[in-house]
Formats: C-alpha cells, structure tokens, sequence
C-alpha cells in the first residue's frame, strides 16, 4: 500500500477533535475517523454515540467542515482522494453494505467488495492484524467489540463475522439460546443482530464446530440465531473444491431475516480440483529461510532410496529416548497416492499419530495453520508468504508490513477469499 495522501491525512486531522467524544473504550481514535471518512465517501451511516449526536446529523456536520475547507467537493473526487491510494479498493457503486466482525485480515471483507460491497463497520482485537487491515484495506478497525454498543453501529444489509468457538453455557432449562452464550463473543453476533436486524449475516468457523462437545455447541448458536429472528443454513466446505490447492474444511452458515420470506439457501456447489500447488509456486524463489532442514532432507532422501523395497519406509529411531512413541514404535514413511508424503509413528498398524507431512507440486497442501506453514518435498522448501497468500485466494497485492512469522500466523488464521466470494454472490443472487 502506498502512503495515505497529504491531503487525506489533513482532512483526518480536521474531524479528530470531533471524533474523540464518540470513541469507544477499547477502540483507538484512528478506527472512527477512518469509518467517518469512509461513510463521507461512500455515502453511508456514521459511527457515532447515539447519546451525543444522530448520525444523521453529524454526517451533514462532518460533510460540511470537509467542505468549507475545501476537502470535500463531490462525492466522486471525495471517494478517489479516500480510495485512490488502494490497491484493493471497494467500487464507488456498493449493491449492498456489510459489517466485518472479528475481521482478522479482512479476507471477508475481500470476498464481499468482489460481489460490490461496501465495508461499513469493522473490529478486529488483535493488533497486529488490525496492522495489517490497516495497510490493506485503509481504514483501521474498532477494537475490543465487547465495548462496542450495538445501537452504535451504522446499517448494513449483511453481517460478517469469522467468530471465535467458544465453550457455551449448557447449565440451566428455563433461559433462553441467547442466555447460554452470554459471556461468548458468538454473544456479540447476536446482540447486534437483534439490535440492527441486517437482512443477511455469513458466520465462519473450523469443521469442528459442528461437532464440538457431540454437537451441543453448534445446536445451542443455530437455536440462538433462531431466536434472534433469522433462519440458519449451515454446510460445510472444502477450500480445495474452490480454485485453490489448499485442503481446508471449514463450517459456513448464512443466516437470513425470517420476515424476507426466504425459507431456503443454496451454497455454491463447486468441485474444481484441477489446480495445484505447482500452479502457486515460484520455482525461482530463492529465499534460503524457507529451506527444510538438513535433518528433513536427508530422511526425505532415505525415504526415497529405500521406497522401492517396502511401502512403509522404516527410520532409525535411535536418536530418540527408548520411553518415547518415537523411541518405542518408531518412525515410518509412506508415499500417498497424490504424491505427498507423510511421515508418522508406529508399526504398519500403528499408523495414526502423524509426525510430519509434505506435499509436492503435483497435489494440494494441507490446511495452513497460524503455527504450520505448508512444506513440499521434491522444491524441499515451505511456502512463502506470497504463495500462503494465494494458498488462501488473497490476490498477490496484498501487503504486510508485519514479520514473515505474524504473515503467516494470520494467513493461517484468515479464510480463503474464494469461498467466500462465492457464498455472497449467491447470497447477492437472493438479495435481488
């Protein structure tokens, strides 16, 4: 991203004394400039305390002192002088407005601009992310969304979070869904729901959710949003089936407002697995910090020598101490059908506690965590932070200007844009 213009910057200066009285605790002061420059600039609702002003009012207020010191002029130079500087900027024309609730990145966020959306709203905790988002997408997010009062929040047509799975209440017979997750974020999701009634909402979490302690977790929210007034549809989908080479299960649910009278929802029903890995990689890369060691190397190398002779190649496991799993079973390799190769511990029957996996340019990689960066045996390297960006459909513009480990913590812990792109543009498709 290229730094804001000297002009942008002055305008910010302008509107921060007003800004100061309407910041919520937990939140920096940039976050609701940022949203009041951008509500200017694509003609949405304010931020703004409820208590102290109406965002009706205030928009006219701001847009006014923009103009009587000659920042704003019309809408359309106003949106350049906001938006110009970004390479992944919104369109001028928004089909819809959307929140983006525990934003990380902003790969929702991404996946709703491509269906020509309009980011209204958007808190993320983690700082660094919030860096990253910042670089990105211009415009910092509000913090801690706990302090942040729902009646608060601008309109918005669709709801978008990727919340945190969070252990639910299960005590108790008389209290209500909403009641059992109090005290959870997914809380916050629905308060915000009730309070501002978006006709859509796009909820994002791991396969595991669905099963989370036998399925009371999953039960529990579905019940909740019913409660809150909206019909849930829940799937699951495979990122690998979307255009990326990346096998990541995830749960997606839409949920829409009962009063619409949209009793159904179809999820994009896609099973593209033509790429792979080879079609991401850059075999020129020659960033020695992404090497494997010498140690994965060399046993790579006997896996090879010696597969020929046995399916399940076994590893010296002398190096290990005779009381640990290694020591007692030892270490096997296996050559899987699609090419990747996967080392784990125990005899030929013992095969199910993995010790090490590494893909190849002709197969997918494995889901990419905020601890785990994707390893290829035949370019004996892991992924780079470019390529873990397009393992996650994020186009190479992206920037970070945090460290290589904090990239890929939150490549891992962002979503994969494609799905999500197709998910709002059937979502859009009900929408008209």
């Amino acid at each position: 991203m290229t730094s804001k213009p000297y002009m942008l910057q002055e305008a910010e200066e302008l509107i921060r004394p007003l800004v100061i009285e309407h910041v919520p605790e937990g939140t920096e002061a940039q976050a609701v400039i940022d949203q009041w420059i951008h509500a200017i600039a694509t003609d949405s609702q304010l931020y703004c305390d409820i208590s102290i002003a109406s965002p009706k009012q205030l928009k006219i207020d701001v847009e006014y002192l923009l103009t009587m010191n000659g920042f704003f002029q019309s809408r359309d130079k106003f949106f350049q002088l906001v938006f110009g500087h970004l390479k992944l900027k919104p369109n001028m024309d928004a089909k819809f407005r959307f929140i983006d609730l525990f934003a990380g990145i902003g790969g929702i966020r991404l996946g709703a601009q491509a269906n020509g959306g309009f980011c209204v709203f958007s808190s993320e905790f983690d700082s660094f992310a919030q860096n990253t988002y910042s670089c990105n997408h211009g415009e910092y997010p509000f913090g801690d969304i706990t302090k942040v009062q729902e009646k608060n929040i601008p309109d918005h047509d669709v709801l978008l979070a990727g919340f945190p799975c969070q252990p639910f209440s299960y005590s108790g017979r008389c209290e209500g869904f909403e009641d059992k997750t109090r005290g959870t974020l997914f809380f916050d999701v629905l308060r915000i729901l009730e309070q501002k009634k978006p006709k859509f909402a796009l909820l994002e979490n791991v396969k595991g959710f669905k099963s989370h302690n036998k399925g009371e977790t999953m039960f529990i929210a579905l019940k909740a949003l019913e409660e809150a007034g909206y019909d849930p549809h829940w799937t699951i989908l495979n990122s690998y089936d979307y255009g990326v080479p990346q096998y990541r299960e995830r749960w997606y649910c839409v949920a829409i407002r009962k009063d619409l009278g949209i009793t159904d929802f179809s999820f994009p029903d896609f099973k593209d697995r033509k790429t792979k890995l080879k079609d991401i990689i850059n075999l020129s890369e020659d960033d020695q910090s992404l090497s494997i060691t010498d140690f994965e190397k060399n046993r790579i190398k006997y896996h090879f020598d010696n597969y020929e002779k046995q399916e399940r190649v076994q590893h010296d496991n002398s190096m290990y101490e005779p009381h640990t799993k290694k020591g007692r079973h030892g270490v096997f390799s296996f050559l899987k059908p699609d090419g990747s190769l996967r080392f784990h511990v125990g005899d030929v029957a013992k095969t199910q506690i993995q010790e090490a996996f590494y893909a190849c340019l002709e197969t997918y990689a494995p889901t990419i965590i905020a601890n785990r960066v994707p390893k290829l045996w035949d370019i004996q390297r892991k992924l780079s932070v470019t390529e873990s960006l397009r393992l996650q459909g994020f186009p190479d513009e992206f920037h970070f200007r945090v460290s290589k480990a904090q990239a890929y913590k939150q490549l891992g812990n962002s979503v994969t844009v494609n799905v999500v792109q197709k998910i709002i543009e059937n979502i859009i498709k009900i929408k008209d």
